[in-house]
């Protein structure tokens, strides 16, 4: 069966975020880090933050994973710089919610990411794309400079991913 042209220009994006991920590699400067991993594919992933008060200042990552699981963490880093952790919780949570079939609720949209609602369809793939987002998610929840709002996502959330 042939690919429609939306599936196309879907396809081409995640493999360009895979192939050409933005914001690789660590933070010299970072003054929060987290490692990640998923078992059932063998994705691991470092994120380093740099926090400053309420607002993600400068975020990268740093691992190895299948084209999914890379392209996702591109495609957050590139929605995380400059946000609050209010607006960074609400993004996860969209993201989160987009991932397992749901309608995204953000006004502005999550930029390229949403093309990975296309995961729904593959249940066995959904940690591939959430493992970079809920690493942040739990980053931004163990980060001790302000008070913590969010309650963060369990791996139940989500069922048998």
């Amino acid at each position: 069966m042939a690919l429609s042209k939306l599936d196309n220009l879907y396809r081409e994006i995640i493999l360009d975020h895979s192939s050409h991920p933005h914001n690789h590699g660590e933070l010299a400067d970072a003054n929060t880090n987290i490692e990640a991993n998923n078992p059932t594919c063998g994705d691991v992933i470092k994120l380093t933050l740099n926090v400053d008060g309420d607002v993600v200042k400068a975020i990268k990552f740093d691992g190895h994973g299948c084209s999914i699981s890379t392209a996702s963490a591109s495609m957050m880093t590139d929605l995380m710089v400059g946000k609050s952790k209010d607006e960074a919780y609400a993004l996860i949570d969209d993201f989160l919610e987009v991932v397992k079939g749901g309608e995204g609720k953000i006004e502005d949209g999550l930029g390229d990411a949403e093309i990975l609602s296309g995961v729904a369809k593959f249940p066995a793939r959904i940690k591939c794309a959430t493992l970079a987002w809920k690493a942040l998610e739990q980053a931004l929840f163990t980060e001790k400079d302000v008070e913590i709002n969010h309650q963060p996502h369990s791996a139940d959330d989500f069922g048998d991913e």
